[in-house]
This record gives structure tokens, C-alpha cells and sequence, in this order.
């Protein structure tokens, strides 16, 4: 925290430094505002007062029955928080992030925009973060090699975050009953199928449209967590093609979570980039029984599990999905 500070004070110092103008800043929250967002609920909100970016998080967007304690929201944010950095250096500016500062809890993260230098823009960055998207179609059986998802690990972890691949075939079995068994245990509790039905098809800017969920008329077809769509099914949570990376931290708190949504961009980020499809899996998580059991059993107990994501390819040739909306600018930034 100590280095952050020192950090903007000198970005802010800099006799040399060129601030970004109001158009700039309008159009790095926008950028920020394409990130994933659980159920697309987009929970935040940007403040800018001429100095600094502020995030926070939107208390109204959380899912209060299956995200108690803000977990997944706040991990949204992060995932935000990321792209906005992503965005800027991808512009040509100097981004400093000042993680969870002092005197409000409320406030995620400021950001500092400025260059002491013109940087040339990176216009293939900017098509990516529009080309990143959650596509939940079955993957192909080809499974992404484990160089891959190493190198997608040694991007997570340079986020402060520890990262593991679920590559051994036992635990790969052992997980798929575990988000199973999750997946029951969310079937069985009305409040959080209510909760979870209210952001399907949702008027407006925000949720998930049902034609981006994925379908299968047999009744006895293993199920998805999300009620039918009009895609082709996803059967199981885990296939034989996915590769699952477990991402977390030493504790299960807001920092933690903070982190690990800007790794969850920067991974997928360069997923995209190298042709993959990333799909997060959060039931397995939102079950305590089941995260514990995650972290004891297929992580050793080395960190606390607080996202799983599924990794593989798409069918070379299927058609692409329409992009979930986002909500106007108006609606997030306030000036």
C-alpha cells in the first residue's frame, strides 16, 4: 500500500505529467464497464473529481441471498478495475491503482490517469476486451495444453493472487462431483433460484438474455445451472475437453477478492488473445461445504479457493454470440 501511495504522489508530482482529459476518462470507464460481471449485474460504480478514478461497489447489484457476503460483487469489480487499467496503457496512458485506501471503507480502488510520455496506442488491445465474452456452448474434447494453462497460471499470479490447474484425471473426477453436489444443493433453495431467474431476461441494460443459455429438451440430461435457453446444452458443469484453474488467496476477504477479479481479466484477457473460451464457475464456491472440501482436498489446503474458471476451445466455425448490453455511461460514472 505504502509503495502505491508513493507511487501516485510522484505520477501526481511530475511537472511533466499530462493528466487525462474528461473524454479520456469517460471513455476508459466505458472500456471498463465491457469486464464480466456475475449474472452481468455490472455492480459498480465510478466517481472521477478531476483527480481520480474512484471505485465502489453498487450494494443494490448484489445477490443477496447467494452472494452474502459480497464475494463475487466485489470480484466483478476487480474484474473492472483490471480492464480500466488495460484500457488506459492500451490508450497510451499511465495508470497508477491505489488498492482499498484509506478512510473509506467504501472505496475499491482509486486510479490515476496521466503519462510523463506519449505512449502509441495498442488498437488490438481495445478489440480484445470487445471480443472477450462468456460463451457457455459446450467445448470441444481437444483440452488446452498444460503449457497454456501454465502460462494462463503465471498471469493470474502477477496479480498477487495463487492460481493452480486442475490437470491430474482424479481430481479432475473429484471436482466435477464436488460442483455437482453444488449445483444440488443451489437446485434445492427456492430464495436463490428466485434470485437467480430475476436476472434472466431482465428489461433494460443488465442480466443474462435466455438466448445466451444453453438448452436440452430431455428431462433426464444431466442439467446447468441456469434454466433452459435456446443454445446447445452444456450437460455437465465440467467436461472432458475443460480445464478448470482455481484461483485464490490466503484469506477470504475483500483485498483477496479485489485481486482476483483483476486476475480473472488479465487471464481471460489473454485467453482470448490465444484463442480460448473462459467460462468462471462460481456455484462450487457459493456452497461453503463444497469450497471448503475444494481447498482441503484439491488444493492441499494451500490457499482459499474463491474462483474456479473453465477453460478450453469452441468449435472452430459455430456462429458468434450477440454481447450482453451494458448500462449507459450516465448510469455509472458520476462526474
Amino acid at each position: 500500500m505504502q509503495e502505491e501511495q508513493e507511487d501516485t504522489m510522484t505520477t501526481r508530482a511530475n511537472p511533466r505529467t499530462e493528466t487525462a482529459p474528461m473524454a479520456v476518462i469517460e471513455r476508459l470507464v466505458e472500456l471498463a464497464c465491457l469486464a464480466p460481471s456475475v449474472h452481468n449485474t455490472q455492480p459498480w460504480r465510478w466517481e472521477y473529481d478531476g483527480r481520480a478514478i474512484t471505485l465502489r461497489a453498487d450494494p443494490d447489484r448484489r445477490l443477496v441471498t447467494s452472494d452474502p457476503r459480497g464475494r463475487n460483487l466485489t470480484i466483478s469489480c476487480g474484474a473492472a478495475l483490471h480492464h480500466l487499467r488495460f484500457a488506459a496503457q492500451a490508450l497510451g496512458w499511465e495508470p497508477v491503482v491505489e488498492h482499498l485506501p484509506p478512510g473509506d471503507e467504501t472505496v475499491l480502488a482509486r486510479v490515476f490517469v496521466a503519462r510523463t510520455a506519449h505512449h502509441p496506442p495498442l488498437p488490438a488491445d481495445i478489440e480484445l476486451m470487445r471480443a472477450r465474452c462468456t460463451d457457455r456452448r459446450r467445448f470441444t474434447a481437444w483440452p488446452v495444453p498444460e503449457d497454456q494453462l501454465a502460462a494462463l497460471c503465471r498471469i493470474a499470479t502477477a496479480w498477487t493472487v495463487d492460481a493452480v490447474a486442475v490437470t491430474d484425471n482424479a481430481d479432475r473426477f473429484r471436482l466435477e462431483l464436488l460442483a455437482n453436489q453444488a449445483l444440488t444443493a443451489l437446485e434445492i433453495d427456492p430464495e436463490r433460484l428466485e434470485e437467480q431467474e430475476s436476472w434472466i431476461d431482465r428489461p433494460g441494460d443488465e442480466g443474462i438474455p435466455s438466448d445466451l443459455l444453453p438448452d436440452h429438451p430431455d428431462p433426464l440430461h444431466p442439467r446447468g445451472r441456469f434454466r433452459l435457453g435456446v443454445l446447445e446444452d452444456t450437460r455437465l458443469v465440467i467436461h472432458s475437453g475443460d480445464r478448470v484453474i482455481a484461483l485464490g488467496a490466503g484469506s477470504d476477504d475483500v483485498g483477496s477478492w479485489l485481486r482476483v477479479g483483476e486476475a480473472l481479466s488479465a487471464l481471460w484477457l489473454e485467453a482470448t488473445r490465444a484463442g480460448m473460451s473462459v467460462v468462471p464457475m462460481t456455484q462450487p464456491i457459493e456452497v461453503e461445504s463444497t469450497r471448503r472440501e475444494i481447498g482441503r482436498t484439491l488444493l492441499a489446503g494451500a490457499f482459499e479457493p474463491l474462483l474456479l474458471v473453465r477453460v478450453g476451445w469452441q468449435v472452430i466455425g459455430r456462429r458468434a454470440l450477440p454481447r450482453t448490453a451494458r448500462r449507459p455511461l450516465d448510469e455509472v460514472l458520476s462526474r
